[in-house]
């Protein structure tokens, strides 16, 4: 079944935008977030194609602020079908400033969600068929986020060509809504990583190298934030 939800739609070209322009805009909402913002807790939304690493990294992060897991992990794709959710854990800058923020893992977005994704993993044909069907009703929930997130996390597997037409389109609706971007090419304990291929598939957005499931350089994401200071 092909997904083409409403609020979601290719309207413009990827490189429209200018980058200088889109990482003004991010370092100024760090900035706003710790100099007296009025909102009271912000929401970060990890967003990428299925199987990037996004609940890897929603994990990795919970367990740093709050010592708790948020989301299941599996090699089968959509294994996140639903928009998971820890809310109110804090961030401490190194000056004691503190913030309160709702992280959001996201679905995988997909232009196709087919039960033969599933089956292909040993899973039972009507089980996969419903795997699938929460997997579109988790893409359109993920799509509806948009409207409620400050800034999203937008996570690539660092491994793979990053040019593709689900990524082009994750990416161009952000900047359709204009929202803060945080490129991370992922993976990068793997021998054929080549994060280099993200930086030049989306050269308009800071794009920074981890690896989540190996803690490489989570430190420094969470760096991008605080270095931003004010």
């Amino acid at each position: 079944m092909f997904i083409n939800p409403n609020g979601f739609y290719r309207s413009r070209p990827l490189l429209s935008l200018n980058g200088v322009k889109m990482i003004n805009r991010l370092k100024q909402f760090i900035n706003d977030l710790f100099s007296g913002s009025e909102k009271e807790d912000i929401s970060i939304g990890i967003y990428g194609p299925p199987n990037a690493g996004k609940s890897t990294l929603a994990n990795h992060i919970s367990m740093d602020l709050s010592g708790e897991e948020m989301s299941n992990i599996s090699e089968i794709p959509h294994e996140t079908r639903a928009v998971e959710k820890k809310e109110k854990v804090t961030i401490e800058s190194g000056d004691g400033r503190t913030l309160d923020l709702n992280l959001l893992d996201m679905p995988g977005i997909s232009t196709n969600v087919d039960f033969k994704d599933f089956t292909e993993h040993g899973i039972e044909e009507d089980e996969a068929k419903g795997r699938a069907k929460e997997a579109t009703k988790g893409i359109v929930e993920a799509i509806k986020y948009l409207d409620d997130v400050d800034a999203c996390l937008v996570i690539f597997d660092s491994t793979e060509d990053p040019y593709t037409q689900v990524n082009v389109t994750i990416i161009g609706n952000l900047e359709a809504k204009d929202i803060p971007i945080l490129v991370l090419a992922n993976k990068t304990d793997l021998e054929d990583s080549d994060p280099s291929r993200v930086r030049d598939a989306f050269p308009q957005h800071p794009v920074l190298e981890i690896s989540a499931k190996e803690g490489e350089n989570i430190d420094k994401l969470y760096q991008e934030i605080i270095e931003r200071l004010g």
